[in-house]
């Protein structure tokens, strides 16, 4: 038996530095992506208010992400300190963003949670419920901005005016049914191959909406601060909308391409230059993508380190609760 549990350290260890190894790899590939030289031209030049502007909102786009799993927390009841649960919060957000949805929401989460000392099926539920809460504002944020009309569509585009605003009150229609559920369904259980979910309150739902729609709108505004305010920014907002489900459906990580392709086509005209729109998304890259992701770097590293000695004080500090 304990050689048996000696070899299975040694296996998640290994694992474990596999996976350091697949998360270097995966950086060195998207970093030979990035005209470097470009971006320090484009950060040289920028309005100083603008970037220090778009640096703020940065940090509040990740502290209102963290929210997701601090009502995670209220949804499980699991007593990790609030400080942890943001520190993971952040690490997976920045591995998310840049490595997909299985590395960042699925895979750190398990490792960071489980090494904290939560059990496999308080974290399905944790990263269940931040994925809704994410995916929740996006659809009511897109269902405004969709069925208002504030995106213009170039004509030949392969969605017309129209169809995207039946799309925009399909969301919205979503939105009241999921709020209604919340609100007056008797049965508020599900078990999903062994995982028990539950359907949130209503409170909680709004919740839910209120904090993931802020996430959107402030990351719609730090694309609209680096184009200098020279689009409205409800199109901004609704042309990052369109770009992010892309990113989604294409699957490329990061959406390297697919965001620079969207924009292009919705934005560049005559207020807007090619020029213009890829040195705004490059800043955007290197402060919401590329900066955190190195400090997440360092952060989880500094989690893996201090992993066994947090979970003995979280164990304990459950023990006395």
């Amino acid at each position: 038996m304990a050689e048996g549990h000696s070899r299975w350290k040694w296996v998640k260890k290994a694992l474990t530095w596999l996976f350091f190894i697949a998360v270097i790899v995966l950086l060195v590939i998207y970093a030979r992506k990035v005209n470097w030289h470009d971006v320090i031209n484009v950060i040289g030049n920028y309005n100083r208010v603008a970037i220090f502007g778009s640096v703020a909102l940065v940090v509040v786009s990740y502290l209102t992400y963290g929210v997701y799993d601090l009502i995670g927390q209220a949804y499980c009841g699991h007593k990790l300190q609030k400080r942890q649960v943001m520190l993971v919060s952040f690490v997976c957000y920045a591995f998310n963003l840049t490595l997909s949805t299985w590395v960042g929401g699925v895979a750190m989460r398990y490792r960071l949670y489980s090494r904290l000392g939560l059990e496999g099926s308080t974290i399905t539920r944790i990263f269940s419920l931040s994925i809704a809460t994410n995916w929740l504002g996006y659809v009511l944020v897109s269902g405004v901005v969709f069925s208002a009309g504030m995106v213009p569509i170039p004509a030949g585009w392969f969605i017309g005016e129209g169809t995207l605003r039946t799309i925009g009150v399909a969301l919205l229609s979503f939105v009241v049914i999921y709020l209604a559920l919340c609100a007056f369904s008797r049965r508020r259980r599900w078990t999903v191959k062994g995982h028990k979910l539950a359907l949130p309150s209503f409170r909680m739902a709004l919740l839910q909406f209120a904090v993931s729609s802020a996430n959107w709108l402030v990351m719609g505004a730090i694309i609209w601060l680096l184009l200098a305010e020279k689009v409205d920014y409800p199109q901004v907002l609704g042309v990052l909308l369109i770009s992010s489900i892309a990113g989604v459906i294409i699957h490329i990580p990061a959406g390297i391409g697919v965001l620079e392709a969207v924009f292009l086509a919705l934005l560049s005209g005559d207020h807007l230059s090619h020029g213009t729109i890829i040195a705004a998304l490059l800043a955007y890259r290197v402060l919401y993508f590329i900066a955190p992701l190195l400090l997440a770097l360092v952060l989880y590293l500094w989690l893996e380190s201090r992993a066994k000695t947090l979970k003995q004080k979280n164990q304990r500090e459950m023990q006395k609760s």
